[in-house]
């Protein structure tokens, strides 16, 4: 029996995220419920859960909380034990593909074929010398990089139907829709931002940067000797733009502005990689997600540092959305990983 109902749960660094989607593998999904849980510090580090019991405990007072009816749930995964490359193998079916993948790419890791998760994501084909091959994305999880955090999903009762990579998940929102040719499609979370970028909706290059949200607070609390809560809540209040500060803010603001431009620049450069490796050809835009991205006057300050149309995603876009979807989620910023893992739950 084919399952329609999947929940797309987000494990992050400070909290869950979970968002249930009926209707998987209909041409009209809709969200069911969705809601967050935040998590204590140190629990889980980079999309890596540390404390199995903690997030177990977590994930069972979300699903108490929110009501979410179905126990059948994707984990996204996308942190710096994930490999991303460009890779072509002589043209076979994709079983046969996949099946071969150990033989071909113990070189590119940096642990035994055995540790590791192996996938692969064909996008086009092309002649030569020895015959055809098939071109698309490697994919490589070092296994214990997922394993904890699918036994903290079974030790709080529920099923875990599959592993996607995050990137990927971002690729099925509606924000790039009006979007055409090259896209990039940015997650900026709380220690890693993830970075795919599409052509006609199809994946093309994906990259994972072990920077996000959270470091910028980290910054502000080292330098101007303040709590992370304090440090949280200055950044939010004076954003990039920094319009809202008083004179005794202004370090603060030069904090903000400076390991933000370190970030932005980082990313620049890695879509400018992108481009330069397909002949210069130029980005239609880029749509930013993740909380993240929620700090004031960021997408503009990108928009103007990559020379790119930027905007920030539309968490639920045209998706249906049941009146009584809400449980205890507050904004709904920092969900689209989620809904993203739920939509392809018909895949996992």
């Amino acid at each position: 029996m084919a399952i329609t109902q999947v929940v797309g749960v987000d494990i992050g660094s400070g909290a869950i995220r979970a968002v249930e989607v009926s209707g998987i593998g209909s041409k009209r999904p809709s969200v069911v419920r969705f809601s967050t849980m935040p998590l204590p510090d140190g629990a889980v580090h980079a999309g890596e859960v540390l404390e199995v019991n903690t997030v177990a405990a977590a994930l069972k007072q979300l699903w108490s909380t929110a009501k979410f009816s179905s126990k059948n749930v994707v984990l996204g995964v996308g942190n710096s034990k994930v490999l991303v490359r460009d890779f072509a193998v002589p043209k076979l079916s994709l079983a046969e593909i996949r099946e071969s993948l150990p033989t071909h790419v113990q070189e590119m890791l940096p642990v035994p074929v055995a540790d590791a998760i192996l996938d692969f994501y064909p996008i086009s084909e092309s002649p030569s010398d020895t015959g055809p091959v098939v071109n698309g994305l490697l994919v490589a999880v070092i296994k214990e990089s997922v394993l904890a955090n699918v036994k903290a999903v079974q030790a709080a009762g529920l099923n875990p139907i599959g592993v996607d990579l995050i990137p990927f998940a971002l690729t099925r929102l509606t924000s790039a829709a009006r979007l055409v040719g090259n896209v990039a499609h940015i997650e900026i979370g709380s220690r890693t931002t993830n970075v795919i970028v599409t052509t006609g909706g199809v994946p093309q290059f994906v990259r994972t940067i072990a920077n996000g949200g959270h470091d910028l607070t980290v910054a502000l609390a080292d330098r101007l000797d303040l709590s992370l809560d304090d440090a949280e809540a200055l950044k939010r209040h004076l954003g990039l733009t920094g319009a809202a500060a008083t004179p005794e803010q202004a370090p603060a603001v030069a904090v903000i502005r400076e390991i933000t431009a370190a970030l932005l620049y980082s990313l620049r450069d890695t879509l400018g990689y992108f481009a330069n490796s397909r002949q210069n050809d130029p980005f239609a835009g880029v749509v930013l997600s993740g909380g993240g991205a929620q700090l004031l006057g960021l997408a503009d300050a990108f928009s103007e540092v990559a020379r790119i149309p930027v905007v920030l995603g539309d968490t639920f876009g045209n998706i249906d959305v049941a009146k009584d979807a809400s449980r205890g989620a507050g904004s709904q910023a920092g969900l689209n990983v989620a809904l993203g893992l739920a939509l392809g739950g018909a895949a996992a």
